[in-house]
């Protein structure tokens, strides 16, 4: 009995790396929250280092830095499969251009997607948004012990 062979004549046309233009949009990388998020573990998701990552950071912290950094950006409302959480919070998918049409980098500083993980991470905490949550939130809280400070019983 003989045995048929299997003939991969469409192999060029399943990889797109081959023969699709690196300026298209289904070409853009795809960048979740979950990849740069501190509170979720590797199998959640991680994909840079906890001590480089930030604590639940959003699609429109990852859009701003992008775009301020001069990256062709394109925000998604997609989940990240592996988010078992649905809320509107952790929802959102950035599409980043890494080449050109010619296949040159789109930014010589975004050389690959980890570098523009890292990049990211590094930014989002200099956010005003981020600065002035922290600093705010220290205030309220001094105020609040010093009201309960002035409360005493009545004998």
């Amino acid at each position: 009995m003989r045995i048929p062979r299997i003939v991969l004549w469409n192999l060029p046309e399943k990889m797109a790396h081959l023969n699709k233009n690196p300026a298209d949009k289904e070409r853009f990388i795809c960048i979740y929250p979950a990849f740069i998020n501190s509170k979720k573990t590797i199998a959640e998701g991680r994909r840079i280092p906890v001590d480089k990552a930030v604590e639940n950071p959003t699609y429109v912290e990852i859009r701003d830095v992008l775009t301020a950094a001069g990256a062709n950006v394109i925000v998604e409302n997609k989940l990240y499969p592996r988010e078992w959480n649905r809320d509107v919070q952790f929802r959102g998918r950035i599409r980043v251009q890494l080449k050109k049409e010619d296949g040159s980098l789109y930014l010589e500083q975004f050389s690959s997607r980890k570098d523009i993980m890292l990049y990211v991470a590094e930014t989002i905490p200099k956010l005003k948004t981020r600065t002035q949550k922290t600093g705010g939130g220290d205030q309220n809280a001094q105020q609040g012990e010093g009201g309960k400070k002035g409360k005493k019983k009545k004998k």
